[in-house]
C-alpha cells in the first residue's frame, strides 16, 4: 500500500494505473527473476560505431544538465519534482494504454528509422536515472566548490561527505539497472541501500564538526532539500515496485 503522503500526480515514477513503468517496456514483459521477453534483435539493425555512441552519450549528458537547470529554476517550489517532470515532457499521457496504441502504430510506420538517436533506449534515458544523476551532480559540484578550501571545511569532513554522496548515487544507479531488467525485488533492496547511504549523509550534516564551519552550514541548508527530494523519488519507485511484486500473477496474463 502506498504512503498516502506521497504526491504521485504529474510525476512519472509511480503510476500504478499506467501499463508502463519507468522502463520503456511494459511491466508484464518481465518476470521477477530478471528475465525479459524483450529481444534486442527486435530493435532493428543498429550499427553504430564508438563515435555514434559518443554522440548519443553526450546527448544524454545534456538531458541531465537540462534537468538540473529546470530543477534549479524550480527549487523554491514545494512541487518542484512534478514541475520539473512536466518541463522534461515526462507526461502521464505518454504512459497510458491509449498512448501506447498510438506509439505501436507510429513505430510500425517508422520501423526502418528505428535506429535514430531519439528512438534508441538505454538506461541513460530512464527518468529516474536522469533525476538521480542530475540532483547528485548539483550536490557534488557545490560541495566540491566548498570543500576545496581546507580553511572552510576540514578535509576529513570533506572526504566523508563526498564518499557518502558517491555511495548513495552508486547504489541508486544499481537499483535503476535492476528496474530496467525488471527485477523489482532487487531494485527495492538496492534502493534501501541507497537510502541507508542517504541517512549516513544526513548524519554527517548533523555533526558538530560541520556546525563549526559557516560555509559547510550554508551548503547544508541548500543541500538538505535536494537530499530529501532524492529520498522521495526513491520511495515513490519502491512503492511502485512493491505494488508490482504484490500483484497476483493472473493479473499479468
Amino acid at each position: 500500500m502506498r504512503n498516502p503522503g506521497l504526491k504521485l500526480t504529474g510525476f512519472l515514477f509511480a503510476f500504478r494505473e499506467a501499463s508502463r513503468s519507468v522502463s520503456p517496456n511494459r511491466m508484464s514483459n518481465f518476470d521477477s527473476d530478471g528475465g525479459s521477453d524483450f529481444e534486442w534483435e527486435d530493435r532493428g539493425d543498429l550499427a553504430w560505431n564508438e563515435f555514434d555512441w559518443e554522440r548519443y552519450l553526450r546527448e544524454q549528458d545534456d538531458a541531465i544538465e537540462r534537468y538540473l537547470r529546470f530543477y534549479e529554476a524550480c527549487r523554491n517550489s514545494a512541487e518542484r519534482l512534478d514541475e520539473v517532470a512536466e518541463k522534461m515532457n515526462w507526461s502521464q499521457e505518454d504512459w497510458t494504454d491509449e498512448a501506447e496504441g498510438e506509439t505501436v502504430s507510429e513505430e510500425a510506420e517508422a520501423e526502418e528509422e528505428f535506429a535514430t538517436p531519439d528512438d534508441v533506449y538505454t538506461l541513460h534515458k530512464n527518468p529516474i536515472f536522469i533525476a538521480t544523476k542530475a540532483i547528485y551532480l548539483g550536490l557534488k559540484r557545490s560541495w566540491t566548490s566548498v570543500a576545496a578550501d581546507s580553511a572552510k571545511v576540514p578535509q576529513s569532513l570533506a572526504i566523508s561527505v563526498q564518499a557518502a554522496l558517491h555511495t548513495g548515487e552508486d547504489h541508486a544507479v544499481q537499483a535503476i539497472h535492476a528496474l530496467d531488467f525488471g527485477d523489482y525485488a532487487m531494485a527495492v533492496s538496492l534502493f534501501k541501500r541507497a537510502l541507508g547511504a542517504l541517512n549516513g549523509t544526513f548524519s554527517l550534516l548533523s555533526s558538530p564538526t560541520l556546525s563549526e564551519n559557516p560555509a559547510a552550514m550554508e551548503w547544508r541548508d541548500e543541500g538538505l532539500p535536494r537530499l530529501f527530494d532524492l529520498r522521495e523519488i526513491w520511495l515513490r519507485v519502491m512503492a511502485e515496485c512493491r505494488d508490482e511484486l504484490d500483484r497476483p500473477l493472473d493479473e499479468e496474463s
